[in-house]
């Protein structure tokens, strides 16, 4: 008998205990989930639906179906750039995935010296904007370079520069993860290759491989995505050579051709999703095969290895390094290559095209407010999709709204916030050229690998913290303030520090929606290289790494004993 056979007083009585279930909590958490589906639908699912409308409009807004697309294809030109963005991703990758895959043997499984600070260096990359790994090559390579006889008459301007570009900037996100995969091998496979005396070339092959190869492969698609999306390098350093990412730029801001700009954004985002729907895949099977019963792989001195392995780490560590000093050098030399006396004119930014010093203020501002209410938003967030009780159709849609800008290239974003904001009809129209749209938009472009670093936090909390909090009748935001916010504490600064460091160096996600005096200092780096002040550019570029990497130090410095307190319950 269902309730609609009943009387009414038989059917309120029915509905009454599930009412009973669902308290205020019940409901007030249930409406934050709705929020913040709505706020994810404005913010990433809306922009990219009207960057799809606009692919199959004409300038005058009406519908002509595939003809953009029929005209990028029978453009010789045009097409060629998708074999190029192709096959330069794929030859990055490899060299990337291999020298991070020895960088992090070195680290793991070796007992070479020096192992902490290899990890501090191989991390430089991540604080500096793309476009500075494309300048240092220039100052190295190019028509004045320092060795440009290196190349044996070769450029550098064009997939040769954007190749070793691209591999420095991409080279510390795949050495965290496949790092992560070598650290969590089981110590018991090796005992039992060393009984069965397996030579050392032969355990490597099917033990050390088999055990990392979903760490490869994730490290593999994460790298491709990352390279195909630049925008930085190949700007910089590409030349003639056409990428994806580039036509973008020249479509949308060289020719103003928006519905081609659409239809490449389009292209650009099919690899990115595929890659990003194939590591997730990878990563589901990798879930599967952990054992709870592993024993920590600790490795063993072995005297030729470690020389190797010390070798092999300081010829990278040392590319790294060069790479940034002679950036620096640049930035400081009066004159290159002519007078290398040191001069601080190249910082006078306020002389050179670019936005001046404001620039850097504004990208200081844009960071502190990304990092301010994108941990807020994400944490919370998190926190409403994991512990939000039933509800689950509408939480598995917010779930996977956070996790779609994981595939979303930052100029596929970009450009679909010119399309949806710029739009008059739009009552949202008043934020765009505003600070708030960067902010935003950097919030949504970096929003999935926050909200996966702090569901992965929430997890590690019991439900039955909840549950007894429900039957004391303690308010969930006063559990979530006391209990889980604390708890988490580690992971909500690491958000914090991540937003920031991120705001303050991307380029791909802004550079369609800023105005003239919301300029960002990685802006202003692309700018000065554009109007020929290289020198000023790299200086600028010096100055987000360096702000980046001051703010990581005092960042660290000033939690570490904080932190250290604050989670001695963690300690028996």
């Amino acid at each position: 008998m269902t309730t609609e056979t009943l009387s009414l007083p038989d059917r309120a009585a029915a509905i009454a205990p599930l009412r009973q279930k669902l308290g205020r909590d019940d409901w007030i958490m249930r409406g934050a989930v709705v929020a913040l589906g709505l706020w994810l639908i404005v913010t990433v699912l809306l922009p990219l639906w009207a960057l799809l409308s606009k692919s199959f409009q004409a300038a005058d807004g009406s519908f002509v179906g595939l003809a953009n697309f029929q005209a990028y294809f029978a453009s010789p030109a045009l097409a060629n750039s998708i074999w190029h963005s192709i096959w330069v991703s794929l030859l990055s990758t490899f060299i990337c995935v291999l020298l991070a895959f020895v960088y992090a043997y070195g680290l793991t499984r070796t007992c070479m010296p020096g192992r902490g600070l290899f990890r501090i260096i191989a991390q430089i990359p991540i604080l500096a904007p793309s476009l500075l790994p494309a300048i240092s090559l220039v100052y190295l390579f190019g028509n004045q370079g320092l060795v440009k006889w290196m190349l044996f008459g070769a450029s550098i301007y064009g997939p040769i520069g954007i190749v070793m570009g691209e591999v420095f900037w991409t080279f510390p996100h795949a050495l965290i993860i496949i790092t992560t995969a070598l650290a969590i091998s089981d110590a018991r496979l090796y005992e039992a290759a060393e009984a069965l005396r397996a030579s050392s070339h032969r355990t490597f092959w099917t033990v050390t491989i088999p055990g990392a190869r979903y760490g490869l492969i994730s490290a593999v698609f994460v790298v491709f995505t990352l390279v195909i999306t630049d925008f930085g390098v190949p700007k910089v350093i590409g030349g003639k050579f056409n990428v994806l990412a580039t036509d973008i730029y020249k479509q949308v801001v060289g020719q103003q051709n928006f519905q081609m700009g659409a239809v490449v954004g389009l292209i650009l985002l099919l690899p990115a999703a595929l890659a990003f729907v194939v590591d997730q895949l990878m990563q589901r099977r990798q879930l599967a095969l952990l054992s709870a019963r592993a024993v920590p792989y600790a490795p063993k001195p072995d005297a030729t290895i470690d020389r190797a392995m010390l070798a092999i780490c300081s010829l990278i560590a040392f590319a790294i390094l060069v790479i940034l000093g002679v950036s620096f050098f640049a930035s400081i030399a009066t004159l290159w290559p002519y007078n290398l006396t040191p001069s601080l004119k190249n910082f006078d930014f306020d002389m050179m095209d670019g936005g001046g010093w404001r620039s850097y203020f504004n990208s200081l501002v844009m960071a502190g407010l990304t990092a301010l209410f994108g941990t807020a938003v994400i944490f919370t967030g998190a926190y409403l999709v994991e512990k939000t009780p039933r509800f689950r159709a509408i939480r598995g849609f917010v779930q996977f709204l956070a996790l779609l800008p994981l595939a979303v290239p930052g100029l596929v974003l970009g450009l679909g916030y010119i399309f949806f904001f710029n739009n008059p009809a739009n009552p949202l129209n008043f934020i765009y050229g505003t600070m708030a749209i960067l902010v935003i938009c950097t919030i949504s472009h970096f929003y999935s690998v926050s909200h996966l670093t702090a569901v992965t936090a929430l997890k590690q909390i019991d439900q039955e913290f909840e549950t007894v909090s429900a039957s004391l009748k303690v308010p969930f935001w006063r559990t979530f303030m006391r209990v889980t916010l604390p708890v988490c504490l580690p992971a909500v600064l690491d958000i914090a520090m991540y937003l920031f460091v991120n705001a303050m160096t991307t380029v791909s996600a802004v550079v369609f929606i800023y105005a003239p005096h919301t300029t960002l200092a990685a802006i202003a780096v692309l700018n000065m290289d554009d109007a020929g002040d290289v020198a000023p550019a790299a200086a600028m570029a010096m100055v987000v790494f360096a702000t980046a990497a001051v703010t990581r130090t005092i960042y660290m410095l000033l939690t570490q004993g904080y932190l250290a307190r604050a989670q001695m319950w963690r300690k028996r």
